[in-house]
Parts: C-alpha cells; structure tokens; sequence
C-alpha cells in the first residue's frame, strides 16, 4: 500500500481529480482546466501540484524539456482514505448520534440510496444474497 498524505483543500482535490482524468499533464495544463476556470494564477497552480508531489500523489518526469506529472496512488485509494477521515471526523467518540442522523439525511435526500446501504451492510457482514 502506497504511502501518501491526502489532498489538504479542495483546490488539490480537484487538481488531483484532472490529473487521475487527463492521465498525465503538465502544470499548464493542469492550469487550464482548473486553475484558469477558478481565476488563479498559473504560479497557484504550480505550487499545488508541488504540493501533490511532495504528498506523493503525483510523480513528475522529464519529456521534451518539460515536466509532466502523473497520478502516484489510485483514484479509489484516495477516496477510500478520504472517506474513512470524514466519517472518523463525524462520528468522534461518540458515534450512535451522528449516525441516526446520517440515515435520516440519507433517508430525506434519496431513500432508494438507503435501500442500498441497507445491502452493502449486509454484504459486508456475510449475510447479504449480492445486489
């Protein structure tokens, strides 16, 4: 399992969601499509993917006198640890509260989604059929 520290804000987030879509890309690029649209610098941008590299989410490599840059950790490894740090946050010590109000939120916006829930527990926990 690779070592790695996950994105810090939403702008790396996103600068890690182009780049796991472009596949590879140089910092320009990478400005392009994110940074451009949120009405930063080209230099904001740079220092974001520094910052990528130094969590070791992303690799960098020479081609044609350029650095390009590539995802180090896989999609679905991040969102993994991104969701294991939100609920740790959510749930705190005490966790029964917070998660009644999880199904009831989840309940209120998409009912079928906690049908869902209700067969990925069971899944989990060897009893379920298979969705």
């Amino acid at each position: 399992m690779p070592n790695f520290r996950l994105p810090a804000d939403e702008l790396e987030y996103a600068v890690l969601c182009a780049l796991w879509e472009l596949r590879s890309a140089s910092v320009r690029d990478l400005h392009r499509r994110v940074g451009e649209p949120a009405g930063l610098v080209y230099t904001t941008t740079a220092k974001v993917v520094d910052r990528l590299r130094d969590k070791a989410l992303v690799e960098r490599r020479r081609e044609a006198g350029a650095f390009v840059y590539t995802p180090a950790v896989e999609r679905a490894m991040v969102e993994r640890a991104r969701a294991r740090q939100l609920l740790a946050r959510f749930l705190g010590a005490g966790p029964r509260p917070a998660v009644a109000a999880l199904v009831d939120a989840v309940d209120d916006v998409d009912p079928a989604l906690l049908e869902e829930l209700e067969q990925a527990i069971r899944d989990k926990k060897g009893g379920g059929h298979g969705a």
